[in-house]
């Protein structure tokens, strides 16, 4: 399937050789940035939930394109408290833009935003559900810390419960392979159905507590915070905020070879640029 007009909503709806296609395109974008590539194209940027870094990546990816950007950083500064609905913000939207990036609170709110709009949605975040920019980023990451993506060992550390990145980048990564250990208390382990997936598509994982007992296994650790706006009994994020200091990782890993979050972060950009040229059919 191409990208031009498409929708990115969710990482389901992207084969092995799409992911394949778009960090390609990161790639070319990485090497020779296209500074004109979508000037007179105008992105909408309607975050009806706060977002700092996917927000900024991408608006720097659309600017640095030689694109505007027009929309909202919050959803208290809209028409939506005056009771206005996300099917009509977005049937308002696409007589402005042509293409528009959403995050929102609620699960689905991205896939209805796609129904409602004629121009091609991108998911940057609806709720616990799906976040596939984010996990096409940490795709990239890997690929370029590691040199490859096929037949890794991947720990997932965290809040597997919750986290929406951690679903989303079990379900691309099983394209390639892999070999996943889920490090996390009991109550927030992996949901049963993403375990039923795997046993289906044969592949190994191993559901663990303790990191240290497979840590020298590992060729990638992906850590997640305890997200306490997922929760939905501030007893229950009490109980487990500070588990493997996940809140906040030692500030001496910062330094080292090991820890690739500043570099994931600038490749944010990258890989919302090619997604944006993609879609707006400036990329074959």
């Amino acid at each position: 399937m191409g990208f031009k007009n498409r929708d990115v909503i969710s990482i389901n709806d992207f084969s092995k050789q799409d992911l394949l296609h778009v960090l390609k395109v990161a790639k070319e974008l990485e090497k020779k940035p296209n500074d004109g590539l979508l000037k007179g194209k105008i992105m909408a940027a309607l975050f009806y939930e706060p977002s700092t870094r996917t927000r900024l990546s991408f608006i720097t990816s659309m600017e640095q394109l030689g694109g505007r950007v027009i929309g909202f950083a919050s959803g208290k500064v809209t028409s939506f408290t005056k009771g206005e609905t996300l099917w009509d913000t977005m049937k308002m939207t696409e007589n402005y833009a042509d293409v528009i990036v959403v995050r929102h609170p609620l699960e689905g709110a991205a896939r209805l935003a796609a129904e409602a709009s004629s121009k091609p949605v991108i998911n940057a975040g609806d709720g616990a559900n799906q976040h596939p920019t984010q996990t096409m980023l940490d795709l990239y990451t890997i690929q370029k810390v590691k040199g490859k993506i096929d037949g890794l060992h991947i720990g997932m550390l965290g809040d597997l419960k919750y986290g929406r990145t951690v679903h989303s980048l079990t379900k691309a990564l099983s394209h390639f392979n892999p070999t996943f250990y889920f490090i996390a208390p009991q109550a927030l382990q992996m949901p049963k159905s993403y375990l039923e997936e795997l046993d289906r598509l044969k592949i190994k994982y191993y559901v663990e507590e303790n990191l240290f007992k497979v840590s020298d296994k590992l060729d990638v650790l992906y850590a997640t915070r305890i997200q306490k706006e997922r929760f939905a009994d501030p007893i229950e994020y009490e109980k487990y905020k500070g588990v493997y200091r996940v809140d906040e990782i030692d500030r001496s890993l910062d330094n080292t070879e090991h820890a690739a979050y500043f570099q994931q972060a600038a490749n944010g950009v990258h890989v919302r640029k090619a997604l944006l040229a993609l879609v707006l059919g400036k990329k074959e």
